[in-house]
C-alpha cells in the first residue's frame, strides 16, 4: 500500500509542473504583447445619418523588442470591420482590403485618411460628432486591445492628417 501512495505521489509531482508550464505558455506571451502594444488619437469622421460606412483612424505604437501583427478589429457599431489601405492604380488611388499590419518592434505604425485604417461596413448608428465608441483590436496569437474612438467633424489637428478622405 506504501509503494502504490508512493508511486501515485511520485507521478501527480512529475505532472504538475507540465500543467503550469502549458498554461504559462499559452497566456503569458499574448499578455506580453499586449502589455507591449499603445493605441492613441484614435478617431472616426462624423458620417451622415445615411453613410452605410466609416473609417478608424488611429496610431499604434509597439514598445516591446518583438514586432507585432495587427489581424482584425471588431465593434458593435458596425455589422463588419475589415483591415483596409489606399493603393496607387495607375492615376488612381482606391481603397483595398489587407489581410495585416505588422508593427516593428520598437515603431510604430499610423492609421491616417489616404493610408491604413479600420473601415466600418453596414453601421448600426449614425457616426455623431461629439460621441464616442470602444473598437477592439486583435492581433496574431490572440491578443487584444480595445480603445475609445472620438468621433470628430474631420481630422484631429494633433494627428497632423490630411482631409478629404470619404467613403
Amino acid at each position: 500500500m506504501l509503494l502504490r501512495l508512493l508511486a501515485a505521489a511520485t507521478l501527480a509531482a512529475l505532472c504538475l509542473p507540465a500543467v503550469a508550464q502549458e498554461h504559462n505558455h499559452d497566456h503569458a506571451p499574448v499578455q506580453a504583447a499586449a502589455a507591449d502594444l499603445a493605441v492613441s488619437q484614435a478617431w472616426s469622421r462624423a458620417m451622415p445619418p445615411s453613410a452605410p460606412t466609416g473609417a478608424v483612424y488611429f496610431v499604434l505604437e509597439n514598445r516591446g523588442e518583438q514586432p507585432q501583427r495587427l489581424i482584425g478589429a471588431q465593434t458593435s457599431r458596425a455589422e463588419k470591420t475589415e483591415l483596409h489601405t489606399h493603393v496607387h492604380e495607375g492615376d488612381m488611388m482606391k481603397m483595398q482590403q489587407i489581410e495585416a499590419v505588422d508593427v516593428p518592434a520598437a515603431g510604430k505604425v499610423e492609421f491616417k485618411p489616404g493610408g491604413n485604417h479600420v473601415m466600418l461596413f453596414g453601421l448600426k448608428q449614425p457616426l455623431v460628432a461629439g460621441e464616442s465608441f470602444p473598437v477592439t483590436l486583435q492581433f496574431e496569437g490572440g491578443g487584444e486591445i480595445t480603445t475609445e474612438v472620438s468621433i470628430e467633424v474631420d481630422a484631429p489637428a494633433a494627428s497632423g492628417a490630411a482631409s478629404g478622405h470619404h467613403h
